[in-house]
């Protein structure tokens, strides 16, 4: 089964950026639609940001002037652009192609001075 490999995240102060990547083991260009998610209580899920295999992108409207997705078709890769990063954006963001139920392992972002 394809697999999804995020890296990037780490520790960063206040007002800095971050870029995630997600690796996908196989051609992303086979999922409809990648994203980056982060996991609430209960089971729920908070959509940061997703990109179709057209291009087309969509964000949280809380979000979506300091976070940008992006890929990268050659290299099997999607990115989140993170920028003027706060405290309450510290989670860990997990890779997905929701329409497969293909998750990533995650990656941390602690955002702290």
């Amino acid at each position: 089964q394809v697999q999804l490999v995020e890296s990037g995240g780490g520790l960063v102060e206040p007002g800095g950026s971050l870029t995630l990547s997600c690796t996908s083991t196989g051609n992303i260009s086979t999922f409809v639609i990648l994203g980056w998610y982060r996991r609430l209580p209960y089971g729920q899920r908070d959509v940061i940001a997703t990109i179709t295999r057209s291009g087309r992108t969509t964000y949280d409207s809380a979000l979506k002037d300091r976070f940008i997705i992006s890929r990268d078709v050659v290299k099997n890769t999607v990115y989140l652009q993170m920028n003027n990063l706060k405290p309450e954006d510290s989670d860990t963001y997990y890779c997905v192609a929701p329409r497969d139920d293909i998750w990533g392992q995650g990656t941390q972002v602690t955002v702290s001075s």
